[in-house]
C-alpha cells in the first residue's frame, strides 16, 4: 500500500469531518495528486457528495472511493491504496471498533472541532484511541469565529488538549456547505478565495506533516 492514510475521527456529529475530507481530496486533486476515498459512516454523506459530483463532473480516474464496515477497512484500503498517492478516510461520529480498525491503518489523524464546547468535550476518547494506537493526531479548527467570546474560550479549551491544532484554520462560511451541496470542494466553487486560500494553507500543512 503506498498511499498515505489520514484518517478524519470525531465521536460527535456535525463537526465537520465530511466537510473537511471533501475539500482536501480536491485540494490535493488540484495538485496532481492521486487521491483515495473511504467512507466507513453508515450515513454516507462522503458517497452522496461524490455521486453529486460525477453526476455532473463525470468520473475521475485519479479519484478512487470505497466503503467499508469495521472488519472489512484493511481491505478496503489495500484497493484503493496502491492506485492513491493520499487516502482520506470518513469516519462515523463514535468511538469503537470501527475508529480503532481505521486508527490501525493510519498515519495521521485529524479531529475536526466546530465552535463548540461540545466539541473539545467529545475530542477526548477519540484522542485516547489514537494515542493507543500510537498515532500523530493534530486538531483541525473547523467554523472558526475570529474576535467572538466563543471562539476564544474554544480555543483555549483546544489549547489544553495533548493533540496540538494545526496552524491552519477552516473558518464559519456558508460556501462550505454550498460546495458540499454541489459536490464540489471550495477551491472549485470559486466564490471565495478566503475559504480557497485556508483550504490550499491546510493541505499544505497536512502534506507537510506526512512528508508528500
Amino acid at each position: 500500500m503506498s498511499g498515505e492514510i489520514i484518517c478524519v475521527a470525531q465521536q460527535k456529529g456535525g463537526a465537520g469531518k465530511t466537510t473537511l475530507v471533501s475539500n482536501l481530496a480536491i485540494a490535493y486533486l488540484a495538485e496532481g495528486k492521486r487521491v483515495g476515498l473511504l467512507d466507513t459512516d453508515p450515513q454516507g454523506s462522503l458517497g452522496k457528495w461524490l455521486d453529486v459530483r460525477e453526476e455532473t463532473l463525470g468520473e475521475n480516474e485519479n479519484l478512487q472511493f470505497a466503503t467499508a464496515t469495521a472488519y472489512g477497512i484493511s481491505r478496503a484500503l489495500r484497493g484503493i491504496g496502491n492506485e492513491a498517492d493520499v487516502i482520506l478516510v470518513d469516519t462515523p461520529p463514535k468511538a469503537d471498533s470501527d475508529i480503532r480498525q481505521v486508527l490501525r491503518e493510519s498515519d495521521l489523524v485529524l479531529i475536526p472541532v466546530a465552535t463548540s464546547q461540545a466539541d473539545v468535550w467529545a475530542t477526548h476518547d477519540v484522542l485516547d484511541l489514537a494515542d493507543r494506537a500510537g498515532k500523530p493526531t493534530h486538531i483541525v479548527m473547523n467554523r472558526t469565529r475570529t474576535g467572538t467570546r466563543v471562539g476564544e474560550d474554544v480555543a483555549n479549551s483546544v489549547a489544553g488538549l495533548e493533540a496540538r491544532p494545526l496552524q491552519a484554520t477552516l473558518a464559519n462560511r456558508v460556501i462550505y456547505a454550498e460546495a458540499l451541496g454541489r459536490g464540489l470542494g471550495v477551491i472549485e466553487a470559486k466564490r471565495s478565495v478566503a475559504a480557497s486560500n485556508e483550504v490550499r494553507a491546510m493541505a499544505h500543512e497536512v502534506s507537510g506533516l506526512l512528508g508528500m
